[in-house]
């Protein structure tokens, strides 16, 4: 088995990554100017205010593709800016339930109108109605084939080494 790319899957790596890359980039340098958050920070934001009811920190994390120590992180800057609320779950004692905060509300919507003037012609402008239906089937087989893996936050954890 040959453990090289070939050059074209190298070649459509590369470009994905700097395409991203780009738009993370405008998009982060955005969120910070308009709304004072990070990209990851606008994600629970926007998954909180896209749901009617609290998720849960693993729903969150495992959401947003990010570890649960990092989700923990940015959920608690966002408590206390009073974006959102944390509390223990009645449910499970183990789970913590994240809820917007109607001043974390307001924040989505103040910046998702520069959120889409950035998107908007940066993704979407230079793509035809086919292009974009075909880039979102190829990107959805492609999220699914990757999702069909544990998340991360169901990840096994490294054991730690023991203390000399």
């Amino acid at each position: 088995m040959n453990d090289a790319l070939e050059p074209r899957q190298l070649e459509a790596y590369f470009v994905l990554m700097e395409a991203v890359s780009l738009l993370q980039h405008s998009v982060e340098q955005q969120l910070r100017t308009e709304g004072g958050i990070s990209y990851v920070q606008f994600q629970l934001l926007a998954r909180l205010a896209a749901v009617d009811e609290p998720l849960t920190m693993t729903q969150l994390a495992d959401g947003v593709v990010y570890s649960r120590s990092a989700v923990t992180y940015q959920a608690a800057q966002l408590e206390e800016a009073g974006l959102i609320t944390r509390a223990s779950s009645p449910d499970d004692e183990r789970a913590t339930l994240v809820t917007i905060t109607a001043a974390g509300r307001a924040l989505v919507d103040r910046v998702l109108p520069g959120h889409v003037q950035v998107i908007r012609p940066m993704l979407f402008d230079p793509l035809t109605d086919e292009d974009l239906d075909q880039l979102g089937h190829i990107m959805t087989r492609v999220r699914d084939h990757m999702r069909a893996q544990p998340p991360r936050s169901a990840s096994r954890r490294r054991p730690t080494k023991p203390s000399p």
